[in-house]
């Protein structure tokens, strides 16, 4: 059954974690609606080999239109924390159980949101300090999957094992 799949991403997104992920979900029939401050907006990859348009604005969505949250790395899980709206929605899913998908510093906008305590996860190399002091239990892992909810992995190498893991918590 195809899922609607919620995407949080602002410039500086790391190309390849928006891509490839939101290819597999695509190719798997599901639906990836990237959200922003602004829709319509065109948001641009850190590499310079993407460019994403903004289907729906923050201020216009809801947690529970969705069934999965997906946050590629990059650049963009920082800004976007700074934004009391983006760590709520990101919050609702975690409090909620439903699937979430953190890629390489995807999960910066977990930590702030205080959702990451107690959880087996991974991320990029220079977040694992800040993952631990948040108590989460950090593995230097390709893919973790916590709780048969929470899909994490620390950078564009490990894509296809995260792919595998999210489309497996999507069936």
């Amino acid at each position: 059954m195809a899922k609607k799949i919620a995407c949080l991403i602002t410039d500086l997104f790391e190309d390849s974690e928006y891509l490839e992920p939101a290819r597999a979900f695509a190719e798997a029939g599901h639906e990836v609606m990237t959200i922003e401050k602004e829709k319509g907006k065109t948001v641009k990859g850190k590499q310079g080999k993407a460019e994403v348009k903004i289907d729906e604005s923050i201020d216009q969505v809801r947690p529970e239109d969705f069934d999965a949250l997906f946050i590629p790395g990059g650049f963009s899980p920082d800004q976007l924390r700074g934004d009391e709206q983006f760590v709520k929605f990101a919050k609702s899913f975690m409090d909620e159980k439903k699937p979430v998908f953190a890629i390489c510093h995807g999960p910066q906008l977990l930590l702030t949101a205080k959702t990451l305590e107690g959880r087996d996860a991974t991320g990029y190399k220079s977040i694992r300090v800040d993952m631990e002091y948040a108590g989460a239990k950090y593995a230097d892992k390709e893919v973790v999957v916590c709780s048969n909810q929470l899909v994490t992995s620390r950078e564009p190498k490990d894509i296809p094992a995260f792919n595998r893991e999210a489309l497996n918590l999507l069936k």
